[in-house]
């Protein structure tokens, strides 16, 4: 198994010596178990904000046309179930809370059928074209941005408050993992589907703004009680189908431009993260992903597909 390489800053006490433990060929295929707890520590609850690559169904309830909620999404769902989510089956998002015993799926806060019982052990945010820069939400047309996302996570408190008492909700917290997901929109269709940020900004001023919000919306939920903090960086960006169709030549490769922003922007946010250890009692971990997808894009026989035209990574990985 090759695992998911990660920056670690914790004491052996922390959650997060045992947490991605995880190989990105696991994560979206889903082959096996592959986050083991020590036998003292329990994960009590998966708490998820994000983009598209993490979403299990908040869109469908959004008045926005950045929706998932037909075939053939979900074909290898259970019931072959179009869920909403942006994805043939289930996302890293229900993997994390499934491997970590908490329950099978990560639910959509804003899932109809969502009973207050679900709400102890954590609600996902998540929606379809999100950014850390709020004009990358309006222009993906409706779906809920950072701060309609932290919005929700206030409301969702509350609730929880009111199920559970100050101190119970506290004690949930402290075995909570909180899961960020969000960068991708920004660059690829953000910056360079988009001229206004281009007009406004060269990609390494720009990937200082990202990182600004990302620090404050860290900062944020930090305030409101996440204390245990993982936070994926940009994937390969010039590797994806659409990417390598508009930017990849005749070839069709891998776009530089696209993957040096999303390596810049990686850099960049995993600084900030160190930073954000310093705050009392909170372990964030940087999620690198970047590397182990281009991995599998330049060496697919180590994965078992001896074709990389035909790798079915690069054929549904999608935001």
């Amino acid at each position: 198994m090759q695992f998911l390489p990660m920056k670690l800053s914790f004491s052996d006490a922390s959650i997060f010596l045992i947490l991605f433990s995880v190989s990105v060929l696991d994560l979206f295929c889903r082959t096996e178990a592959v986050i083991k707890l020590p036998g003292n520590v329990t994960v009590s609850a998966v708490i998820v904000f994000g983009d598209s690559i993490v979403d299990t169904g908040n869109n469908n309830n959004l008045k926005t046309p950045a929706k998932c909620n037909f075939p053939p999404y979900g074909r290898d769902f259970e019931g072959g179930a179009a869920t909403g989510r942006f994805s043939n089956g289930k996302v890293p998002s229900d993997i994390l809370a499934e491997e970590l015993g908490v329950k099978e799926l990560s639910l959509a806060y804003l899932d109809p059928t969502l009973k207050p019982e679900d709400l102890l052990t954590g609600v996902n945010f998540a929606s379809g074209g999100c950014g850390y820069d709020p004009l990358t939400t309006r222009l993906s047309a409706a779906a809920l941005s950072l701060s309609d996302q932290l919005q929700l996570f206030k409301e969702y408190i509350d609730k929880l408050r009111a199920i559970v008492g100050e101190e119970g909700k506290n004690r949930i917290f402290e075995r909570s993992f909180f899961l960020v997901v969000v960068g991708s929109n920004d660059i690829n269709n953000n910056y360079f589907g988009s001229r206004i940020r281009r007009l406004q900004y060269d990609i390494s001023t720009y990937t200082d703004l990202l990182v600004g919000h990302a620090s404050t919306f860290l900062k944020e939920i930090y305030g409101l009680g996440a204390r245990r903090i993982g936070v994926f960086g940009a994937p390969t960006l010039g590797c994806l189908p659409s990417t390598r169709t508009v930017a990849g030549g005749i070839k069709r490769d891998c776009a530089k431009e696209y993957n040096e922003a999303a390596q810049l922007f990686n850099s960049k946010l995993s600084a900030e993260l160190d930073s954000l250890n310093n705050l009392p009692d909170v372990r964030i971990v940087y999620i690198d992903i970047y590397n182990p997808l281009l991995d599998i894009i330049q060496n697919p026989n180590k994965y078992g597909n001896n074709n990389n035209n035909n790798n079915p990574l690069l054929k549904t990985f999608s935001f």
